[in-house]
């Protein structure tokens, strides 16, 4: 929550590209405010703010705007593919509504509804083609945009176009692409130019005999093996033709072995697949879009009975690491991107990765492993097996109504709790809106774990009892126990720590200080050489 010096910061802060004021009293416009946090994140992030005026001097007037504020951020974030939080605050009664927007993806404006929309000063004005441009250039060279010498349209597969066609009508709705000749088709989606046919259009739709000519390393090559040993595969596929043209098969062959898995809750039965049509999916359009073209090699997709590998040539590209991966987008071939944006296979902001991680945990499984990445070729396995169906039944206990609400990053923090992992300090800071939502607890200083309807409703209540660890009455009981104990000996600190080493020292000085306070103990000496006593083994000496 904002406290008051906050919301006096906010009073005084300039408006402009990364912080916009409005009274909104009563209600404001949903296309208006996507609008808004359009602009925001393409000025490189900031706050949109609800129930403050603004023009100066500033003052809190309240706003009833978007009174459900998650429904509206799932709007927004479903609108724009970025990252948007929000805090409710209330001052002297009055309430104020500030949605936090993410900036843009490196070399991708945000667009809503097709429009860019920019910032200057304060004025909400279509992005200028000067920063557009400036924009598209930090992800650099493009290869699939560039034209490929000789090639031209017949060197396109009609069959690969058509089925672009059926999907571009199926994503955007607009039954005119329908009538678009097989060139004009190609214009407005920038496979082809005045200049030529891309390497992208080649990619997508190219013939076999086109491909083997002008890009032979445009390949997908599909492997099953029924174990681990080197050796022939037991089934293989080579495609070497446009992407349109075999990505259907593609998911039929992996299809052709994905088992059941099933489990049972009450007396429904689920069944969960070993491969997830989605998450497949996912890492093929990944290996397609980002991988390096301009080097040899093939993507490979390669089938085990419990796991599937992708590995693709190029490394990751240039500012992209494991670190980053899930919050920052660069396709390395945009042109490419944008075309399987166009119909719908990936979102244009690069969200691929996300929906596999959030997949993964939903469905109980480890999550994506990529060891043997370096910076010749990234390898990404995806694990099949469920590993805990107690999991399942916790992340159903969730309901699909708050899983909906739920970001990647609270999807990995539930993961961890559930596996009494560590979280990463940059977690941290979702633990706030999943206690407010109920799914965590706060255990103490520092500590949090699931919340207990969770383990209740699926027999664990035992694990949240140990994971959350005795309480602080429970904890000063021991202490005291221990000190009596001892009696006109005393207690060394160092003893004390031995009673609960799952404290840090402060944390027993604060116990001890609630012990003191009700002058059930004291101290004698002073540093290492402090004693506690029970009182009445000892007069204090403070």
């Amino acid at each position: 929550m904002y406290d008051s010096m906050r919301i006096d910061e906010l009073l005084e802060a300039k408006e402009g590209e990364q912080i916009q004021f409005k009274e909104a009293k009563n209600r404001f416009p949903f296309n208006e405010a996507a609008r808004c946090c359009c602009a925001l994140a393409n000025c490189g992030g900031g706050r949109l703010v609800f129930g403050i005026t603004d023009k100066r001097p500033r003052s809190v007037v309240g706003s009833n705007a978007f009174d459900q504020p998650e429904r509206t951020r799932m709007g927004l974030i479903d609108k724009l593919k970025i990252m948007i939080d929000f805090h409710v605050c209330i001052d002297q009664g009055k309430r104020i509504l500030i949605f936090d927007v993410a900036g843009r993806p490196l070399g991708l404006p945000v667009q809503y509804e097709g429009v860019a929309w920019w910032y200057e000063g304060d004025s909400l004005i279509p992005m200028p083609e000067e920063i557009r441009r400036k924009i598209y250039a930090e992800a650099g060279f493009d290869f699939s945009g560039s034209v490929c010498p000789y090639a031209n349209i017949d060197d396109l597969d009609e069959s690969a176009i058509e089925a672009f066609r059926e999907k571009w009508v199926e994503k955007s709705g607009n039954r005119r692409i329908l009538s678009l000749s097989k060139e004009q088709l190609l214009h407005d989606c920038e496979a082809i130019t005045d200049d030529g046919v891309t390497y992208a259009a080649l990619i997508l739709f190219g013939k076999k005999q086109s491909l083997g000519k002008y890009l032979p390393q445009a390949e997908l090559i599909f492997e099953y093996r029924s174990t681990d040993a080197s050796g022939p595969a037991s089934q293989r596929e080579e495609f070497r033709v446009g992407f349109f043209a075999c990505f259907n098969r593609l998911w039929e062959l992996i299809n052709l072995r994905n088992d059941k898995q099933h489990y049972q809750e009450g007396f429904f039965v689920y069944d969960i697949p070993t491969f997830n049509e989605r998450v497949i999916r996912e890492a093929v359009l990944n290996a397609v879009s980002h991988r390096n073209y301009q080097m040899g090699g093939s993507v490979f997709i390669r089938q085990y009975r419990d796991r599937l590998v992708v590995e693709s040539p190029g490394g990751f590209p240039n500012g992209i690491s494991l670190d980053n991966i899930l919050n920052r987008q660069l396709p390395r071939n945009r042109r490419i991107a944008e075309i399987l944006a166009l119909c719908g296979l990936v979102e244009r902001s690069g969200q691929g990765m996300n929906i596999i991680y959030e997949l993964s945990i939903k469905e109980a499984k480890e999550l994506p492993d990529f060891t043997g990445t370096d910076e010749n070729f990234v390898s990404i396995t995806l694990h099949g097996l469920v590993l805990d169906v107690k999991m399942l039944s916790l992340i159903n206990q969730i309901g699909s109504a708050q899983m909906e609400t739920l970001s990647t990053e609270d999807f990995l923090v539930i993961n961890a709790l559930y596996h009494e992992m560590s979280v990463s300090e940059s977690l941290r800071s979702r633990y706030k809106r999943l206690t407010e939502m109920g799914i965590v607890e706060h255990a103490g200083r520092n500590k949090y774990v699931l919340a207990r309807g969770l383990y209740a409703a699926i027999g664990e209540t035992g694990v949240h009892t140990r994971v959350t660890g005795l309480d602080k009455n429970t904890n000063m009981e021991l202490l005291f126990k221990h000190i009596r104990e001892n009696g006109e000996k005393g207690t060394p600190f160092r003893e004390l720590q031995q009673v609960l080493p799952s404290h840090n020292r402060r944390q027993i000085q604060s116990l001890l200080n609630e012990l003191r306070k009700e002058k059930r103990i004291c101290c004698q000496g002073r540093t290492s050489a402090a004693k506690w006593f029970a009182a009445g083994d000892v007069a204090p000496i403070d």
